[in-house]
C-alpha cells in the first residue's frame, strides 16, 4: 500500500478512517494529488470520481443523506471549492453532514498573483459549522491533528458540514509505503438526553396543551422512518389535533392531513379564523407550503413551539419556545402525559379534507393532458419500495397535491430550495441506497444540471422522469408575472431543447411520451426495466398549465 509522503495528507486520511467517513468525493487536480494518493490507495475507502465540482458536491450529499453519516470532498485548489459552495450551503439548512477537504498553496504563494490561487480560508464562512485551517510544517503536527479532530467530529455530532483546508508544497506525487504519522483520535461525542430534563422543560406545556381544543402540528422534511409511529397514532387520536404534514415529511396516517395547499388554497376569512390554532407544534425542516406560511402569520396562533435538537426558526414570527432534544425523546414524554381534549376540530376538517379528495378525483377526470394530469400519472404508476427523489419549483409544489404510497420514501433538497444538484443528489442517493431510485424533474432543473449524468457510478435501477413544459413553467403561476415585459425571455425562458442527445452522449436509454396513451405505455416501461439507467421524457403544453392549476382550487371548493 501506498501513502502520500505529506503528514497533512495522512493526517486526514487515518483520521478519516478511523472515524468511519470512507466514502469520498474526488474531483481531479493536481494540487490535490497527496490526497488523491492518500484515499485511492486504502482499500477501506469507497471512492468516487466527478469531474464537475458542483455536480459533486451534490452527488456527496445525496449519499450523505442516504447514510446519515459524512462524506468527505476532496478537490484542487483556486475556483474548484467555489463550485462546492451551493451543496455546502444545502447541507447547512438540511442538517447534512459534508467534509469539504480543499487543497491549498503554501502561505507564501496567496496573493501573490500565482495561478489557481484564492483565498481559501474561511471561504464558506455564513453556511459552516467549522473551519479547520491546517499549516504546513511537522512543526504544525499538535495543532493540525486538533483541529482536524475537531472539524471531523463537529460534522458527527452536529450533522452538518465544515471545511478542512490543507495547504501542499510541491513536490506533490512522492510517496512512502508506511504511514510517518500516527494522528491521535479524539473521538466524536453523540448528543444524548435526559428523560429527566425533558420532562422539566415539558411540565409548564402540559397544561396549557391539555385546555386547549384548537391545537395544530405542523411538520416539515423528515428522513423516512424517523419518528415512532406509536407516538404518531396518539396524537392523530386527539380531536383537538389536527397534524399537518408534506410529501417530504414521509409521516402517515389517515387522520393526518398530508395536502396542506389542497386544505387551505380556497377557504375564505372567515373558515382561516375557523381554522386559526391555539398552540402551533413544528418539527422537521422546511416548509414548502407558501400558503401554509401565510396563513399562520395572517391568524397567529397564541403560542408556537419547535422541536429540534440544534435550531428553531421563527418562520411565523410568533415562536415562544425551542425545545432542544429529539423528535422521539420529546414525544415519548410528552404523549405519556398529555391528556385528549374534546373538541370539534379535527372532525371538521377532516370533513373538508375528504370533500377536497373527492372533488380531486373529480378534477383529474375531466382535465386535459398538463403538468397535473401528467403529475398524477406517475404517483399513480410509481412501483411501491421506489424511492422517490424531487427537484424543486414546479415538480415540489404538485408533489404536495398527491398522495405516494408510505412505501415510498421522499427526498428533495430544501434547505436552500434550490433547482441546482437536484439530480446530482438524487444519484448520490441512489448510489448510497441501492434501492430503485425514481428521480422526478421539470425542464429547466435538468438541464441546470445535466452534467450529473457524467458519473460513472450512475446505476441502473436509476430512473428518471422529465416534466418538459419547455421553461420556467411556475413563473405563469405567479401573480402579475406574465404581465412584465420580455416574460418569456427573462422569467419562463423559453426553449426548444429537449434531452434525447444529452441521454445518447451519456448512455442513459431514452423515451417519450407527449399525451395520455403513450405516457401510460411509456411509466409501464420505464418501471419494468432495471437493466440500465433510463429516462422518460413527458413534453406538456405550457400554455395551458398555469391556468388548470389556478382553476383546481376553485374547483375544489
Amino acid at each position: 500500500m501506498k501513502f502520500s509522503n505529506k503528514i497533512l495528507s495522512q493526517t486526514v486520511t487515518q483520521l478519516c478512517l478511523i472515524k468511519g467517513i470512507d466514502h469520498i468525493v474526488i474531483s481531479p487536480g493536481s494540487r490535490n494529488a497527496p490526497l488523491s494518493i492518500g484515499f485511492t490507495s486504502h482499500p477501506s475507502f469507497f471512492n468516487f470520481s466527478v469531474v464537475d465540482e458542483r455536480c459533486a458536491a451534490f452527488f456527496a450529499l445525496g449519499i450523505a443523506q442516504q447514510l446519515n453519516r459524512p462524506v468527505a470532498l476532496v478537490c484542487t485548489s483556486g475556483s474548484a471549492l467555489l463550485n462546492y459552495y451551493p451543496a455546502i450551503a444545502e447541507a447547512y439548512y438540511s442538517d447534512i453532514p459534508l467534509v469539504v477537504i480543499s487543497a491549498d498553496r503554501p502561505s507564501e504563494y496567496i496573493e501573490i498573483g500565482d495561478g489557481q490561487t484564492i483565498k481559501q480560508e474561511n471561504v464558506y464562512a455564513n453556511h459552516i459549522l467549522y473551519s479547520a485551517n491546517t499549516k504546513e510544517g511537522e512543526d504544525h503536527q499538535l495543532y493540525n491533528e486538533t483541529e482536524i479532530n475537531i472539524a471531523l467530529n463537529t460534522a458527527i455530532e452536529l450533522q452538518g458540514p465544515v471545511h478542512i483546508n490543507i495547504p501542499f508544497s510541491e513536490p506533490l506525487y512522492e510517496t512512502v509505503n508506511e504511514p510517518t504519522v500516527r494522528p491521535q483520535h479524539v473521538p466524536a461525542r453523540m448528543a444524548s438526553f435526559s428523560s429527566e430534563v425533558i420532562s422539566e422543560e415539558i411540565k409548564p406545556l402540559i397544561t396549557q396543551w391539555n385546555t386547549a381544543s384548537k391545537k395544530l402540528i405542523l411538520v416539515g422534511v423528515l428522513p423516512p422512518n424517523s419518528v415512532e409511529q406509536r407516538y404518531l397514532d396518539v396524537l392523530a387520536k386527539d380531536p383537538s389535533v389536527i397534524v399537518m404534514t408534506e410529501t417530504t415529511s414521509n409521516l402517515h396516517h389517515q387522520n393526518f392531513f398530508p395536502a396542506i395547499d389542497q386544505l387551505i388554497a380556497p377557504l375564505s376569512s372567515v373558515e382561516f379564523e375557523e381554522l386559526r390554532p391555539e398552540i402551533l407544534l413544528t418539527f422537521g425542516g422546511m416548509i414548502v407550503s407558501k400558503k401554509i406560511k401565510a396563513f399562520l402569520r395572517n391568524y397567529k396562533p397564541k403560542t408556537h413551539w419547535h422541536i429540534d435538537v440544534k435550531k428553531a426558526y421563527d418562520t411565523y414570527f410568533i415562536l415562544d419556545k425551542h425545545l432542544r432534544c429529539g423528535i422521539n425523546q420529546f414525544l415519548r414524554t410528552f404523549t405519556s402525559e398529555v391528556s385528549s381534549k374534546p373538541s370539534l376540530y379535527q372532525e371538521h376538517w377532516l370533513n373538508v379534507r375528504d370533500h377536497r379528495k373527492l372533488k380531486h378525483a373529480d378534477y383529474i377526470k375531466q382535465i386535459q393532458f398538463s403538468d397535473f394530469k401528467v403529475f398524477s400519472m406517475i404517483c399513480e404508476a410509481l412501483p411501491k419500495q421506489t424511492d422517490v427523489q424531487l427537484s424543486n419549483s414546479t415538480v415540489i409544489r404538485y408533489a404536495q397535491l398527491f398522495d405516494f404510497h408510505e412505501s415510498n420514501a421522499i427526498f428533495c433538497n430544501r434547505g436552500t430550495s434550490g433547482i441546482d444538484g437536484s439530480m446530482s443528489t438524487a444519484i448520490g442517493a441512489a448510489v448510497a441506497s441501492g434501492k430503485p431510485t425514481v428521480f422526478i424533474t421539470g425542464d429547466l432543473s435538468f438541464l441546470y444540471d445535466s452534467n450529473a449524468l457524467w458519473n460513472n457510478a450512475l446505476p441502473n435501477n436509476f430512473k428518471i422522469v422529465l416534466i418538459n413544459n419547455g421553461g420556467g413553467g411556475i413563473f405563469r403561476i405567479l401573480p402579475k408575472a406574465k404581465e412584465m415585459d420580455h416574460f418569456e425571455t427573462f422569467f419562463e425562458t423559453r426553449h426548444g431543447l429537449t434531452a434525447q442527445h444529452l441521454c445518447e452522449m451519456y448512455r442513459v436509454e431514452y423515451s417519450s411520451a407527449t399525451d395520455e396513451n403513450s405516457l401510460k405505455k411509456a411509466l409501464r416501461d420505464l418501471f419494468d426495466k432495471n437493466d440500465e439507467p433510463s429516462l422518460l421524457e413527458v413534453f406538456t403544453p405550457s400554455e395551458v398549465n398555469d391556468k388548470i392549476l389556478l382553476d383546481y382550487f376553485k374547483f375544489i371548493k
